[in-house]
């Protein structure tokens, strides 16, 4: 049976870490290994993000539902994670409406449009973290993992432990995480198909 699996990574064309996803999704799909899982963070059918006025509190709503759905979450870290700012502009929770601003999804060239929140809920009880927040996009699907106490794999794109790499919300997985690269007895650089497999409950 099909693991629902989410992965968290850095997607951008500099120095992201898509190689590593796309390894992940390989071994998830393939016919030959033995992990079997569906990646729950690709976008889908009707995703809020082919939708042209989609912003940022749009996808963490998304997130939530696509987490909330999944039994594990990869969170994958490279060198420029913790430096990633990307739907933290959100100004909405401290001020009004009128007064805020925000662009929407992959449309920077279009500038920025008013916030289309009206009210504000309490979020203090919920089993979610609120989508009204300055968290980035990573972080804030870190937080919900957490917060719905979600099986966490973290893994370095790298073939060393690189404890310097995890942003601060992370840094009480350090003695968790672990390289996603190995060296095979070819000498080859290849992915820790065993230590993933292992994470995953494949034996």
């Amino acid at each position: 049976m099909s693991k629902r699996v989410y992965i968290s990574a850095d997607y951008s064309d500099d120095s992201g870490d898509r190689s590593v996803v796309n390894l992940l999704n390989q071994w998830g799909t393939d016919n030959q290994h033995k992990v079997d899982f569906v990646d729950m963070a690709k976008v889908v059918s009707g995703s809020i993000a082919k939708n042209p006025d989609c912003r940022p509190c749009d996808l963490k709503i998304e997130f939530n539902q696509q987490i909330n759905a999944s039994s594990t979450v990869i969170f994958v870290v490279g060198d420029k994670t913790a430096s990633r700012k990307a739907g933290s502009n959100c100004l909405r929770l401290a001020n009004e409406r009128i007064n805020c601003s925000c662009t929407p999804y992959k449309q920077n060239a279009n500038g920025f449009k008013t916030c289309k929140v009206f009210q504000i809920f309490s979020y203090e009880s919920s089993d979610d973290v609120g989508n009204i927040n300055t968290y980035s996009y990573l972080r804030h699907e870190f937080e919900q993992a957490k917060k719905r106490k979600k099986s966490i794999i973290i893994v370095y794109n790298s073939l060393r432990k690189e404890s310097k790499w995890l942003p601060f919300y992370m840094k009480n997985y350090a003695a968790v995480a672990e390289p996603f690269w190995i060296i095979n007895n070819f000498g080859q650089k290849v992915g820790n198909y065993s230590y993933i497999k292992g994470v995953l409950g494949y034996v």
